[in-house]
């Protein structure tokens, strides 16, 4: 029975000291493996055969201990060892490497797998995938690019396919306004001479008056019906850009003075002050004498100037002269300024100030901003007042937000914040007044050319226009066991009955460690150490070969006995 059972013994250490140096020899192989955890064998005891459970100490006997002969090893389990590898860095920004716990998650296609290994790439569809071409799942981001935490998606990063503008929010000016300039009292005033109604015996003309009755002499008809008017005047010394207006048979003067008033871009109420010479508010209307008369805004950069020629019918020229009786006057300044739409479409700005009032300890500017480009028919988009106080710092703008139509295009509607508390008070008779735009905030189209990924997942794409926007997330999967995880080849993991269910988390939170791009999880197998356990699993298997072979020994002098 005890050499029966010494045979068994070392059959099983043998068998034990295979499976050990299996492990190490996986282990070995695998050490240029990325993500790779090394493995460890816990060996048991088995039950032992005993020859006597002892006896109790008595009054003339010490007592004794059990005596018992162990029956061999097993193997308790083969441990994984998650320690963390050493991280190196890569040359692609889609390598990553998990610092601390964690798993990548992984779409394949026998379900979902999980990874250390972060050896990823785009594939040619702009998946994230890895090197089996498993997907990388994680948050996805809407229309708007904001993450969609709600479901697990494919990573997507479309370089060079995917085009983004932004839209301006946000305008700053800059400059500074000469406070001891002339202030502004007068527009620029232009008159028609007296024009009659054909339609009224020749009386003067007024608001109602259809335009094809309106005659300059009697007899010739300045309009026809049918054809397309154009005016193209200019402001401040500039040709504006010119609007049309077609000729019907109810289009009245009313009608033609709205049109060439928002042609100018006059602006009127709000504040605006009269003027000096007519006491009304600036704009176009018909006088009681039956002319056309405009009223412009103060400031000489918004002086205007109509000549023969400025208004055109299907090209040709309408005779309407207009006389120049006053020039606008103030302390101004102007610049020009290009924002964007929501479509990256450049959308034209042009803004104007002008010196309105001055007392003992402020001053106050008026500012006209205009655009050719805004879509409700008016080239005039808003106008507001900047206070400065002695020390020629802004105590006051307002109205601080404008709004610009884009309807006539597929962009949405602009509203836009403009900062004027950059603008200085103080300023030299020689340099006179500046207007500047110092910052806008939106951008024409542009094509996303790179990204990055931070420490908590998050890909950021960067556009070539300077746009930065998020296009998804990777998302990691802890797990209250991972000793209970199945090994499913390619590096990756399946979840195993006893390791619980994964835990979904982002990058840093709830224990999760946090991901850096660029970089590699290296193998965390000890290749000295595993040198090591190879020489001593080695030795243990010789040594219990050496055990069968003193038992085959003493069985053949068993067997010599028996002759």
């Amino acid at each position: 029975m005890g050499l029966t059972s010494a045979l068994n013994t070392s059959l099983g250490g043998l068998s034990l000291n295979e499976t050990s140096i299996d492990v190490l020899g996986n282990n070995i192989a695998n050490a240029g493996t990325n993500g790779f955890k090394a493995s460890n064998v816990l060996f048991t005891t088995q039950l032992a055969r005993t020859l006597s459970v002892g006896s109790r100490p008595s009054s003339s006997n010490g007592g004794t201990n059990p005596r018992q002969i162990g029956l061999g090893a097993l193997s308790a389990s083969i441990r994984k060892d998650f320690t963390q590898g050493s991280v190196t860095n890569s040359t692609s920004p889609s390598d990553l490497a998990i610092q601390g716990d964690g798993f990548f998650i992984l779409d394949s296609p026998d379900g979902q797998v999980y990874s250390r290994n972060g050896n990823f790439e785009l594939n040619s569809s702009s998946l994230l995938t890895n090197q089996s071409g498993y997907l990388v799942q994680g948050y996805g981001v809407d229309e708007d690019f904001n993450l969609v935490k709600t479901t697990l998606t494919d990573i997507k990063v479309p370089l060079g396919d995917l085009n983004v503008a932004q839209a301006t929010k946000n305008v700053e000016i800059g400059g500074a306004l000469l406070p001891t300039g002339e202030i502004g009292t007068q527009g620029s005033i232009l008159t028609t001479g007296n024009l009659t109604d054909a339609g009224n015996a020749n009386a003067a003309i007024t608001g109602t008056t259809l335009l094809t009755d309106i005659e300059e002499t009697i007899g010739t008809p300045l309009f026809t019906l049918g054809e397309t008017l154009s005016f193209t005047p200019s402001k401040g010394g500039r040709t504006l850009d010119p609007l049309t207006m077609q000729v019907t048979a109810t289009t009245t003067a009313a009608d033609f003075a709205s049109f060439m008033d928002r042609t100018l871009g006059i602006q009127n109420g709000g504040g605006i002050p009269n003027d000096a010479t007519t006491g009304a508010q600036p704009g176009v209307t018909v006088t009681a004498g039956g002319a056309f008369q405009i009223v412009g805004n103060t400031g000489t950069v918004n002086d205007i100037s109509v000549t023969i020629g400025n208004i055109t019918s299907d090209g040709s020229t309408v005779p309407m002269a207009f006389t120049k009786s006053e020039s606008a006057n103030g302390e101004s300044a102007i610049t020009d300024f290009v924002i964007f739409d929501s479509l990256g479409e450049p959308v034209t700005m042009k803004m104007t100030s002008s010196l309105e009032s001055r007392s003992s300890n402020n001053t106050v500017f008026r500012y006209f901003l205009e655009s050719a480009d805004d879509n409700d028919g008016d080239i005039a988009v808003s106008n507001g007042t900047i206070t400065f106080d002695s020390k020629g710092n802004v105590t006051n703008f307002t109205p601080s937000t404008f709004g610009i139509s884009r309807v006539n295009t597929a962009a949405d509607e602009m509203d836009v914040s403009i900062d004027l508390s950059n603008i200085s008070g103080i300023s030299s008779a020689s340099a006179g007044s500046t207007l500047k735009l110092d910052l806008q905030d939106g951008s024409d189209p542009g094509t996303l050319s790179s990204f990055v990924i931070d420490e908590t997942g998050i890909i950021n794409g960067v556009f070539d226009n300077g746009i930065i926007r998020t296009l998804g997330q990777v998302t990691l999967a802890r797990f209250s066991n991972p000793q209970g995880l199945l090994e499913s080849g390619n590096s990756t993991f399946q979840e195993g009955v006893s390791s619980g269910p994964p835990f979904l988390v982002t990058p840093g939170n709830f224990g999760a460690g946090t991901i850096r791009a660029g970089s590699i999880e290296l193998s965390n197998t000890d290749v000295g150490r595993n040198l090591v356990d190879l020489i001593v699993a080695s030795t243990n298997y010789r040594g219990n070969a050496r055990v069968i072979s003193s038992v085959q020994q003493l069985v053949d002098e068993l067997l010599v006995l028996g002759r």
